[in-house]
């Protein structure tokens, strides 16, 4: 036996196609608690969540409607993944607008919340989440495109978004920003994602100084390896089948563990936090 196959959280797998089909892995990364009982903390809320198809999107887009919001997801083409987190949503009581394409491209994002405005008629919550990665073994195999590709998803995007939809928030609106623990630790294979996260960290720190006048808080999240698509769709089998064994919990997240954070940061639970980021990852102890 192999030290990986020793840490094996989950069957080894692998995904050609980023960032990710959910319906593909195995086991399910798992969305909800059937022990959280929403409390009207989002109550007639609208709010568009990037990459919401899967993973911690999909999660995020179930709590809030746990918690009376409306949902419009932006995806790029997991179009059965958007399909299966509308009806959750829709479960939920709450509606669920699904829109397909690609937050690399600026107009596409003025269309996402121009679609958010005329389905739901308002924008409380922005939830920038959706990201790719493209492990290499060195810089030097990081390719000029495949740089601008990772920027442009990760970070140009949230720009994009923050820009189309800022018109739109009134005071009391949530801008929340997925980051990632490797922003904190670095990441030797994942040299362009992890520069992009160390970007998002920045950007919600100057974001939330920039808008504190109006009444807008902006705060992120930096998960630390939480089971998603994007982790078969990136890693080899080998590597995906012991994802989360090196965090002080010895084990992957998994995105009902990653919500809650959201939910937090998108209610007035929050009201006197701005320009800060959350950090559920397993244990790891960074300077956040």
């Amino acid at each position: 036996m192999t030290q990986a196959q020793s840490k094996a959280q989950q069957p080894p797998q692998k995904q050609e196609h980023q960032p990710g089909s959910e319906a593909q892995m195995t086991p399910q990364p798992v969305y909800d608690n059937e022990n959280y009982h929403g409390a009207n903390k989002l109550l007639n809320k609208v709010a568009l969540i990037t990459g919401g198809d899967s993973g911690i999107g999909r999660a995020v887009a179930v709590f809030f409607a746990k918690e009376k919001a409306d949902i419009a997801i932006v995806y790029l083409d997991e179009h059965e993944d958007a399909q299966k987190t509308k009806q959750l949503v829709e479960q939920q009581g709450r509606r669920c607008v699904t829109i397909a394409g690609d937050i690399g491209d600026e107009a596409f994002c003025k269309q996402a919340v121009e679609r958010t405005i005329q389905e739901f008629g308002q924008l409380n919550i922005l939830v920038n989440n959706a990201a790719e990665q493209h492990p290499q073994e060195s810089i030097a195999d990081i390719t000029s495109e495949q740089l601008e590709r990772t920027f442009r998803t990760n970070i140009f995007a949230q720009f994009y978004l923050v820009k189309a939809a800022l018109p739109h928030l009134k005071s009391g609106s949530a801008i929340i920003n997925t980051t990632s623990v490797t922003a904190y630790k670095g990441s030797p294979k994942l040299l362009d994602y992890a520069t992009t996260k160390g970007a998002i960290v920045a950007f919600t720190r100057s974001l939330s100084q920039a808008l504190i006048d109006k009444g807008i808080r902006v705060n992120g999240v930096a998960p630390g390896p939480i089971w998603t698509p994007l982790i078969p769709a990136s890693f080899g089998p080998e590597k995906t089948a012991s994802h989360g064994s090196n965090a002080p919990m010895e084990r992957a997240g998994q995105p009902a563990e990653v919500a809650p954070s959201y939910v937090f940061l998108a209610s007035e639970d929050s009201s006197y936090i701005s320009g800060q980021i959350l950090h559920p990852n397993g244990g790891e102890v960074v300077n956040g």
